[in-house]
C-alpha cells in the first residue's frame, strides 16, 4: 500500500499541483469509443416535460414539503415503514431564485444519515445563495444495499426535472451535492446515470437522470481496498463482494469525458476517507478532460460539513459558489 501511495503522489506532483487549491479546465481529452451517439444527439430534458407527480402532503418538521420518491412503493422496498420510504425534503428560496437546484445527499457511512449538518444546514445554505436545496433521505443498511440508494438518488434527479416548472427551476441546472458517503452516492449518479426511458410507463422516468454538475465534500469514491472506506463499502456493498460490482462502483474507474463539471473538497489528513478518494477522482476527470477545481486543506476532521466554526474550513463554501458562478450556474 505504501508503494501505491507514493506511486500516487508522485504522479500528484508531476502535474505541477503545487498548492492547496488546484482548480481550472482540463485538457481537452482524446476521443473515446465509449461514448454513445445519444450524448451528442439526444437532449437531457424532453421539449415537453411529463407531468409533475401528484403531492403527498406530507412536510418535515421544519414545515417544509416532502416528496416520495415513489408514492406507491420504492423498487425492492421491504416493508412500508419510514425507513422502506425514500423520499425528498424540498427547501426552495424565497425572493432570490436563481434558477439552480441541488439534491442532497448526507452522509453516515451507508448505514446512516447526517441530516443535520450534511442536509438542512446545507439546504438553508444553498436557499441563502437562490439555490434550491433538495435533501434526499435514501435508503441505507442493515435493511438495504446496493442498488437501493443508487436507485434512489437517480430518482430524486428526475423528480426535480418533474418539478422543475412549479419549484421555478431550470432543469439544465440541477446539480447533485454529497459529503462522505453521500459523496460516493452522488459521485454514483454523476457515472452511472441515464438519459432516460423514452418508453417507460411511468412518466418521470423517462426524464434524464444526469446531474449538471457535481459538489463532492469529503467523498467517498473508491471501493478498491487501498483508499476505500470499509464501513461503507461493508454497508453497500456486504462483506464479500464480487470484483466487478467493486470496481463498477469505484467511481475514478467510471469517468468519461461528458461526466459532469465537479467540484471537490477534502482535508489532507482525513483519517476517516483518505484524501486519496478526491484525489483518485480529480485526476481521472482531468484525464477525460472534464472541467473541475479541487480544494484541499492541510488540516481539518472528517465530516466538518458547512464547518461554520472553522476559520479555515469556513471558506469552502464561499469558494464552491465562486465556482458555480464560474460555471455560470448561478448569477
Amino acid at each position: 500500500m505504501n508503494k501505491r501511495r507514493s506511486a500516487l503522489w508522485t504522479l500528484v506532483f508531476t502535474l505541477g499541483l503545487t498548492s492547496a487549491a488546484w482548480s481550472g479546465e482540463a485538457e481537452p481529452a482524446a476521443p473515446t469509443t465509449e461514448t454513445p451517439a445519444a450524448e451528442m444527439t439526444q437532449p437531457e430534458v424532453p421539449p415537453e416535460a411529463p407531468p409533475a407527480p401528484p403531492e403527498t402532503g406530507l412536510t418535515s418538521p421544519e414545515g417544509k414539503p416532502v416528496l416520495l420518491l415513489w408514492p406507491e412503493g420504492a423498487p425492492g422496498a421491504k416493508g412500508t415503514e419510514e425507513k422502506d420510504k425514500p423520499a425528498l425534503t424540498v427547501y426552495l428560496p424565497e425572493g432570490n431564485a436563481t434558477g439552480a437546484a441541488v439534491v442532497i445527499c448526507p452522509g453516515g457511512g451507508y448505514g446512516g444519515l447526517a441530516m443535520d449538518h450534511e442536509g438542512r444546514q446545507v439546504a438553508q445554505w444553498l436557499n441563502q445563495a437562490g439555490i434550491a436545496g433538495l435533501i434526499l433521505k435514501y435508503r441505507i443498511a442493515p435493511d438495504y444495499q446496493h442498488p437501493a440508494p443508487m436507485q434512489d438518488a437517480l430518482r430524486a434527479m428526475r423528480l426535480a426535472r418533474a418539478h422543475a416548472e412549479e419549484w421555478h427551476i431550470d432543469p439544465g441546472k440541477i446539480g447533485i451535492m454529497g459529503f462522505s458517503a453521500g459523496g460516493h452516492l452522488a459521485s454514483t449518479v454523476g457515472t452511472h446515470f441515464d438519459y432516460g426511458q423514452p418508453a417507460a410507463a411511468d412518466p418521470v422516468e423517462r426524464l434524464s437522470s444526469k446531474p449538471n454538475f457535481m459538489i463532492l465534500v469529503y467523498p467517498v469514491i473508491t471501493m478498491i481496498n487501498d483508499y476505500t472506506h470499509r464501513g461503507s463499502r461493508k454497508n453497500l456493498l456486504g462483506e464479500n463482494p464480487d470484483p466487478a460490482l467493486i470496481k463498477n462502483l469505484s467511481n475514478h474507474l467510471q469517468v468519461l469525458a461528458y461526466s459532469p463539471p465537479t467540484f471537490l473538497v477534502h482535508t489532507m489528513n482525513d483519517a476517516a476517507v483518505p484524501v486519496e478518494n478526491s484525489l483518485l477522482f480529480y485526476q481521472a476527470l482531468r484525464y477525460q478532460g472534464v472541467p473541475a477545481e479541487m480544494h484541499l486543506f492541510e488540516q481539518g476532521p472528517h465530516g466538518f460539513g458547512l464547518a461554520p466554526n472553522d476559520p479555515v474550513l469556513s471558506h469552502w463554501p464561499a469558494l464552491c459558489l465562486n465556482w458555480l458562478k464560474v460555471r455560470q450556474i448561478i448569477p
